[in-house]
């Protein structure tokens, strides 16, 4: 991934929370026909050390599981807030008029190499983690236990689990951080003008990060 020194974000925590935040992953993967992409839920693991790793299952007759060259790192690319930036959007538009359009994101990429657990209790584990991620928000929170028990084992038996280790986290927050202040300011207050959700989330990363 191309990376300007100023927009490198290189911070455990917020790496790991964006991952928290938008758990959906593509999970850029080498089989023997060539590069693959998924799209997969993956929950982050921390032991005691500080080091990560990223859990989730695939359908059984997804070939992934069976065709991933697991001697070479895969690549999970999670993807957060993101929105286009008008150039009518800049305060120095008025001044000289030389501004053009730009697209912010931020963005996670998780490298690591890929293990298959093609095992029933170790995916109902995951299971059970991430869907108490994704529901304690909720108010009322749903679990896999609340779910017939043969239900789910019938499920459980038609995925099979993938962990990746990592072993280099990258962090690219493209937030503005190369306009002046000025720009700064008039580009949180067009995005929060706009009112949707992607909006306002790309305003405040403006913001934190001006």
């Amino acid at each position: 991934m191309y990376q300007p020194s100023h927009f490198v974000e290189s911070r455990p925590e917020v790496l790991h929370a964006l991952v928290r935040s938008h758990p959906l992953s593509t999970l850029v993967t080498l089989s023997p026909q060539g590069l693959d992409a998924n799209h997969i839920p993956l929950l982050l693991r921390l032991d005691a050390s500080g080091g990560g790793r990223l859990v989730g299952h695939v359908a059984r007759a997804n070939p992934v599981w069976r065709e991933t060259d697991v001697s070479v790192p895969v690549l999970a690319i999670f993807q957060g807030p993101q929105h286009y930036i008008s150039p009518g959007w800049y305060a120095t538009k008025a001044e000289h008029g030389k501004v053009v359009p730009t697209w912010n994101y931020a963005v996670v990429h998780a490298k690591g190499l890929l293990t298959v657990h093609d095992d029933a209790a170790w995916v109902r584990s995951q299971m059970q983690q991430m869907t108490a991620q994704q529901e304690t928000p909720l108010p009322k929170p749903w679990a896999v236990e609340d779910a017939p028990r043969d239900y789910t084992d019938t499920m459980i038996s038609a995925v099979v689990g993938i962990e990746i280790a990592v072993t280099s986290w990258t962090g690219k927050w493209k937030v503005s951080q190369n306009q002046p202040p000025a720009n700064q300011a008039t580009v949180r207050q067009a995005l929060g003008g706009l009112g949707s959700d992607a909006a306002l989330a790309m305003s405040a990363l403006v913001k934190r990060d001006a």
